[in-house]
């Protein structure tokens, strides 16, 4: 392909994807192709000779799309969003034609500096404070990684990376509630799932700090070193809110690094009513959040923000010759700043995001979203056979059919899995679920980009018809 084709063919993939765009509500939101069905269709071996990129495309639309569950269907309601933008469409295109290897600052000064530069707004725009330093991981597990890794660091006085580990004593903190990449972290890092300790929650499924600090106590009586606690604004199963403000307290008394982990909620930050959730922040040692998730930035996006940035570097430095470079001591490489030596050019798109839309138009968008969740929240609360998960808080609604006749929690738990199968198979809406207390809830999150109140409505009056075959 020449640069003449390439243009022909760059033109007609963008008309494609402005029409597939317009025309996503009429799909089914999630692929209803059986397991296996896509594999079938592609060829067991690799072409021998040059194919041309229409019959490509042919082939994108006749086998990859039915095979593709739309995330960007205002009809998309499951999880939480992994949100795209027109402005971080074209960032991305103006990203792959750059094609920049982002590793250290010389390699691409630009991508450096707008990092910089995007991190500082995000803290000004969200409340986070301005001696916090900011740099983009690819999600929040591995940030969250990564803060389990300073404090392990931290906590050993570096002594790990160099000589590993000697003796395992390190205990690590989280809700009961928290997410599985907590766990994950604990494993890669070698502290081990057996040190996770899963602390008690509320009857709002927030962490109960005095059996944070009881657990703290009988470990330190026993021999082990309380090294990090990860706090949840939000948590994935129903956005419970881990209280900062004492949690923090707790962990300054001990040495702790406290962690929080804001990953869907942290957006909602721009609204500044909400800051309140993350009042002690001050008092952390990281906080992240993902601008992929609820600020219409396409993934992979997660704003992660340390107090200690010597500490961060510390962890994760290593200086090869091949990578020195004259600019080392006046710039902020980042590949020493988390896991990855190679980095994509992530900054780009927040950048065009934030820019076309404004923060105004940021704090619309989610406000809204947080309104019609209100507002369907309401309506399940007084709908006869439904039962609604409370407090239900940001975008997130969670609830149940609850038949008089059936009272067993294990056939009410079928009777809803059924019934969420029954929605999803339409094609029409797509939710997920959660368990609480052993009973299964539908999870129902209000956040795609271009989602409306229509969407919504719609939505819950195709829930309510369908739901007449259960009640």
């Amino acid at each position: 392909m020449d640069n003449q084709e390439f243009r022909k063919q760059a033109h007609k993939i963008a008309d494609w994807m402005a029409d597939f765009i317009e025309s996503i509500e009429e799909r089914p939101v999630k692929s209803l192709v059986q397991p296996g069905e896509i594999f079938r269709e592609l060829p067991d071996s690799p072409p021998p000779k040059s194919e041309n990129i229409e019959a490509v495309m042919d082939d994108v639309n006749r086998i990859i799309l039915p095979g593709i569950t739309n995330w960007q269907s205002p009809n998309f309601f499951a999880y939480f969003p992994a949100n795209s933008s027109y402005p971080s469409i074209l960032a991305e295109m103006v990203t792959a034609t750059l094609g920049a290897q982002c590793m250290v600052w010389e390699t691409s000064p630009a991508a450096a500096e707008l990092e910089e530069t995007t991190m500082n707004w995000l803290k000004e725009m969200t409340g986070i404070p301005q001696g916090f330093g900011g740099v983009i991981q690819d999600s929040a597990s591995t940030s969250t990684l990564v803060a389990v890794l300073s404090a392990r660091e931290r906590k050993s006085q570096f002594s790990i990376n160099d000589k590993g580990f000697i003796s395992n004593v390190f205990r690590v903190y989280c809700s009961s509630e928290a997410h599985s990449s907590v766990e994950k972290a604990v494993k890669i890092a070698g502290i081990g799932r057996s040190n996770l300790r899963k602390i008690e929650v509320d009857h709002q499924l927030a962490m109960d700090p005095d059996k944070l600090e009881a657990a703290i106590l009988r470990d330190i009586k026993d021999g082990f070193l309380p090294t990090c606690v990860v706090a949840a604004v939000g948590t994935t199963g129903t956005v419970a809110m881990d209280p900062v403000t004492p949690i923090a307290r707790i962990c300054k008394k001990y040495g702790i690094w406290l962690h929080i982990d804001a990953a869907y909620a942290g957006s909602a930050m721009v609204l500044p009513e909400y800051r309140y959730l993350i009042a002690g922040i001050e008092d952390a040692d990281s906080y992240v959040f993902n601008p992929h998730k609820w600020m219409f930035t396409n993934f992979d996006c997660s704003a992660y923000f340390v107090k200690d940035t010597e500490t961060l570097i510390r962890t994760f430095e290593i200086l090869p010759e091949y990578l020195k470079t004259r600019a080392d001591s006046q710039v902020n490489n980042y590949r020493d700043w988390g896991i990855q030596l190679g980095r994509r050019f992530r900054a780009l798109k927040l950048w065009f995001v934030i820019r076309e839309m404004g923060v105004e138009g940021i704090r619309e968008k989610i406000a809204n979203h947080i309104s019609w969740a209100r507002e369907l929240a309401s309506q399940i609360r007084v709908e006869p056979g439904f039962k609604l998960f409370e407090p239900q808080n940001l975008a997130l609604v969670c609830f149940a059919i609850v038949p008089d006749k059936v009272k067993d929690v294990e056939e009410l738990n079928r009777l809803n899995l059924d019934f969420l199968h029954s929605l999803n198979s339409s094609g029409k809406v797509y939710l997920s679920h959660t368990k609480v207390g052993g009973a299964v809830y539908l999870r129902m999150q209000i956040g795609q980009t271009n989602v409306e109140r229509k969407h919504v409505q719609n939505a819950w009056a195709f829930i309510k018809t369908e739901s007449l075959k259960y009640l």
